[in-house]
């Protein structure tokens, strides 16, 4: 088997988790909080930075104007799922979650890139 195949085996085989995670600009402190329901996708949220094509305009710009060396990507927690509970809803779940860490961190004007919600 070639590398490249062995890669992608051993990429489908890393389980799927939900969670949290944050994008701090090293630089001046700011931070953004994230929720994922695959972490698999953080790559994809580096890429698109890297293009200009992300959601969040205030954290491009500053991609944009720092580079992606003053940016680090941490998982905060890891949505642990509750499939013996019939009425457990994921997304509902991560909601509570990112709620849970946007009242911790407070990455709002110029403490970070998130902003509130009304």
């Amino acid at each position: 088997m070639d590398r490249k195949k062995e890669l992608k085996m051993q990429y489908k085989e890393i389980p799927v988790e939900a969670g949290i995670y944050t994008i701090t600009n090293k630089k001046n402190g700011k931070v953004c909080v994230v929720s994922t329901r695959n972490f698999k996708t953080i790559n994809g949220v580096k890429f698109s930075l890297e293009n200009g094509g992300y959601a969040n305009k205030k954290l491009v710009d500053e991609w944009k104007q720092y580079g992606k060396e003053a940016f680090s990507f941490e998982i905060v927690e890891v949505l642990k799922p509750k499939k013996d509970n019939p009425y457990y809803n994921e997304k509902e779940e991560l909601t509570k979650l990112e709620e849970k860490w946007l009242e911790k961190l407070q990455p709002f004007g110029d403490s970070g890139y998130n902003s509130r919600k009304e």
